[in-house]
């Protein structure tokens, strides 16, 4: 069974909690609980994590170069910073995702900017929630 990794950056803890008139009142857990529903419907497994530290990101995006076929990532605030991260994703050989909850392009100026989308196959942004589906069933369509 080929498998997803889930990841997730800063302040996606708080999912549901932080600013639910930007990010909705569905948590982290509800998120992941769906997906995983979602990748067993069609027929992949899930691994999904979360952290606030950049370096525990990059080492699951390191293990996911031995274990995963694809990468779903909100590097929440990380999008705009990581390089670190960028360079990791270049080094993983499966297709990538970018999901973000809220239409960062509605934002700040500094949130128009990504560098996980110069390796991401496709970007998500604005669809709430719903996002990390999207992001599952393409997943699915790119590595059958």
């Amino acid at each position: 069974m080929k498998t997803i990794y889930l990841l997730n950056g800063p302040n996606l803890n708080l999912l549901g909690k932080r600013q639910p008139e930007i990010y909705g009142h569905e948590t982290l857990a509800d998120v992941e609980r769906d997906c995983t529903a979602l990748a067993q419907g069609l027929g992949l497994g899930l691994v999904a994590f979360q952290s606030n530290h950049e370096g525990a990101i990059i080492d699951k995006i390191h293990e996911a170069r031995d274990r995963a076929a694809a990468i779903v990532i909100n590097p929440g605030a990380f999008t705009h910073t990581s390089i670190a991260i960028l360079d990791a994703l270049n080094a993983f050989d499966g297709a990538v995702i970018e999901v973000h909850i809220s239409n960062v392009h509605k934002r700040e100026e500094f949130r128009h900017h990504s560098y996980v989308s110069l390796r991401a196959e496709g970007v998500i942004a604005g669809l709430g929630t719903e996002g990390y589906k999207a992001a599952v069933r393409r997943i699915a369509q790119l590595v059958a």
